[in-house]
């Protein structure tokens, strides 16, 4: 047996690397970009900050660069370009890729249908901001009524004068 059989030659390499390559890459990555909040409170991490070039990006999404080049195309993502029209990417970018990911790989959904279905998550999305903020507003309208009943019921006082009508009948003979 000679030397490079012993220690895996280049036949057993290139089999480890068909093996490595079909199996998907778990990637950790901790994106530490922080924006300071207005007042001097305590900093947060900013997942929508513009800041991977297409390498990292890719490589975190476990994707080849020209498959994100084409997923900008399509509308899929949206990177932020640089002045000399370099791509950079959010860590929500990444997120959405890896989805777009999945449902083509896993769950079989085409580019069109994942395009639609991303086009409908976000219309949710604004739905559901939309609602949020009409109920908030009702929650204040609410507590303002609140506040001018007990404002109008301090006013009457502890012996006010009550406006129910009785009817009332005596006895009939």
């Amino acid at each position: 047996m000679t030397a490079s059989n012993r220690t895996g030659g280049p036949d057993d390499r290139a089999a480890g690397r068909a093996a490595d390559m079909s199996a998907r890459p778990q990637v950790r990555i901790e994106i530490a970009y922080h924006r300071r909040l207005p007042g001097g409170g305590a900093d947060e991490i900013d997942y929508d900050a513009k800041i991977l070039a297409i390498s990292a990006a890719a490589e975190m999404a476990g994707m080849h660069p020209q498959t994100l080049r084409q997923y900008d195309r399509l509308g899929l993502v949206e990177p932020a370009r640089t002045p000399g029209g370099g791509r950079r990417y959010s860590v929500r970018d990444v997120t959405r890729l890896r989805e777009v990911q999945r449902l083509s790989q896993d769950e079989g959904v085409n580019l069109a249908g994942i395009k639609r279905i991303m086009d409908l998550e976000r219309e949710v999305q604004a739905v559901r901001a939309e609602a949020g903020a009409a109920v908030e507003e009702l929650a204040r309208e609410l507590q303002r009524a609140r506040a001018q009943l007990a404002e109008l019921q301090a006013m009457a006082g502890p012996f006010g004068r009550s406006t129910d009508i009785v009817l009332w009948r005596g006895e009939q003979r």
